[in-house]
């Protein structure tokens, strides 16, 4: 059990950090690759979508109907599901629109900033972005620590998936941050910051889930985590992907992430 939960927490920190990774492309490289970020997200969106229904809601489902009964069972693993949907989407309602993680950023658009461009405004977008990030991140965070104490591997897959898509999310921090204030430095940190959440959102699911994790509680959450993660891919990933998008990149992407996560649960069998 202990380690099981230094390798949720360190996984969490992993995933959490990508944020980072993102921001230092955006300074160390001249162009965006737009065929491998949409690849990248419409792979990291397929790990996610057919994880989550393929063995996550199906292990929440089970969890439930062992405990409550085949008709109560069933309706609390939908209604968990939905549930973390609704969690997700209440969350991108409540954020200011400035604030948008969704809004596509290039490694170019640092070449082009003007100094009139350097102004509280953008200073303000870019502090929005990396709130918008964190929220997001929070729940995310639990999602691949609860998966990783459930099971390894699993929580292997969701973390690469959930690192994959913040790297994009990290240039997205640090893009206006760089703008307003001329300063690497300042926007990495934010961005860097940004990614915290995701191991917060961890230890908030060890202090306050974790005393509470009896079979009832586990398949509510995790039919939560799969909602969480289907919603994601198809509000965050997918639309991303596709302004990246080169043909059909990001649709080649989401089926290969799919095929990978099918043979690596194959092969755990």
């Amino acid at each position: 059990m202990t380690e099981n939960l230094l390798l949720a927490f360190g996984l969490t920190l992993m995933a959490g950090l990508a944020t980072g990774i993102g921001s230092l492309l955006a300074f160390f490289t001249s162009t965006t690759n737009t065929k491998f970020l949409s690849f990248s997200l419409g792979f990291s969106a397929g790990v996610m979508i057919y994880v989550s229904m393929v063995e996550i809601f199906v292990k929440a489902q089970e969890a439930l109907v062992a405990s409550l009964g085949t008709e109560l069972g069933h309706w609390l693993t939908a209604a968990g599901f939905f549930g973390g949907m609704v969690l997700t989407a209440a969350i991108d309602r409540l954020l200011p629109k400035q604030g948008n993680p969704h809004e596509i950023k290039k490694v170019e658009d640092m070449k082009t900033a003007k100094p009139e461009v350097k102004d509280h405004q953008l200073l303000k977008m870019g502090t929005f972005t990396a709130l918008a990030i964190a929220i997001h991140n929070f729940p995310e965070g639990i999602a691949t620590f609860t998966s990783t104490l459930q099971d390894p591997a699993l929580g292997v897959a969701i973390a690469v998936a959930i690192a994959i898509h913040n790297i994009p999310e990290g240039i997205a921090v640090s893009v206006p941050i760089y703008f307003a204030t001329g300063s690497k430095k300042k926007a990495f940190k934010l961005s860097f910051l940004s990614g915290l959440a995701e191991p917060l959102g961890a230890l908030v699911a060890f202090l306050f889930l974790m005393p509470y994790l009896n079979d009832v509680m586990f398949g509510i959450i995790f039919a939560a985590v799969a909602g969480i993660m289907v919603f994601i891919s198809l509000d965050e990933l997918l639309p991303a992907a596709k302004k990246y998008d080169e043909a059909h990149t990001s649709i080649y992407g989401l089926i290969g992430g799919m095929a990978v996560m099918a043979l690596s649960l194959l092969l755990f069998i």
